[in-house]
């Protein structure tokens, strides 16, 4: 019996000898699965912080989906917007949230940059514009044609603008190039002469303001109509180059809509 008893003993222990490097390999295992996701964590968090750094200061992604500021933007143009060319306020950050108020660091936007702001009566909504009237302009449309401080800015006719719809129409529409005082030149189109909105009183831009005007003069709400004068603080950056263009008809998951890609756009300077 006590031989029995001695070969059971003898036999436990050498079960428990073989099964120790099994349990230390598990938890070994059990140790790196948890420090890989740890790891794996800890990158995604650096990533998001990583972007989360860049979009409040450095750049912002934006996509077109009107035609307020054609031919200068499409519908499908996706763009990116510099955060630092106008310092920074409330809404350089997400949710806008109240840190401090006006503007930090920065330049002051320049007659004809090409900003995006939030809309004074909702701040939830982001438009882009070009900037016409500076604080203590005076803005007014006669007859389609912009006048700053009573002087007339130079339009000169170029080659019309044509568009095809989706459903194959062609539209045609008046272009031009105006020249602000600053020198700066870009085109417009004015689809329905002396419109609406090319004759209006004359507006004064209040200090810590900005007047904004889309180059599709017909088709553009902005400080002529509901936009009204932009705090300077609403300003969340310059529109600089067009990272890529795409149709209406385009779709990610089906290839044969790549072609819709306007390749020609791409990388473009927005001026």
């Amino acid at each position: 019996d006590q031989t029995a008893e001695t070969d059971a003993t003898s036999r436990v222990a050498t079960t428990a000898r073989r099964a120790a490097p099994v349990a230390v390999g598990m938890q070994k295992h059990a140790k790196a699965e948890k420090g890989g996701l740890g790891e794996t964590v800890k990158v995604i968090l650096q990533a998001l912080l990583l972007a989360l750094v860049v979009r409040t200061l450095l750049f912002q992604p934006f996509n077109i989906p009107s035609g307020s500021m054609k031919p200068t933007l499409l519908v499908g143009d996706y763009i990116f917007v510099s955060k630092f060319s106008y310092g920074y306020s409330r809404y350089s950050a997400p949710l806008g949230l109240p840190l401090f108020d006006g503007r930090i660091m920065g330049d002051t936007p320049e007659r004809g940059d090409v900003a995006v702001f939030k809309l004074p009566s909702d701040p939830r909504i982001d438009y882009i514009k070009r900037v016409i009237g500076l604080p203590g302009d005076r803005i007014q449309m006669r007859e389609g044609v912009l006048h700053i401080n009573d002087v007339a800015v130079e339009k000169t006719r170029i080659e019309d603008f044509q568009e095809t719809s989706a459903s194959g129409r062609v539209q045609t529409v008046q272009r031009f190039i105006e020249t602000l005082p600053n020198g700066i030149s870009y085109e417009v189109l004015d689809l329905t002469p002396n419109g609406i909105s090319d004759n209006t009183r004359e507006y004064v831009v209040p200090e810590g303001h900005y007047f904004m005007m889309g180059d599709n003069r017909d088709f553009s709400g902005d400080s002529r109509l509901s936009v009204g004068y932009v705090p300077a603080e609403n300003i969340i950056g310059r529109a600089e180059f067009i990272l890529l263009s795409v149709d209406e008809d385009f779709a990610l998951f089906k290839p044969w809509t790549w072609a819709n890609m306007r390749g020609s756009r791409f990388f473009k300077r927005v001026r």
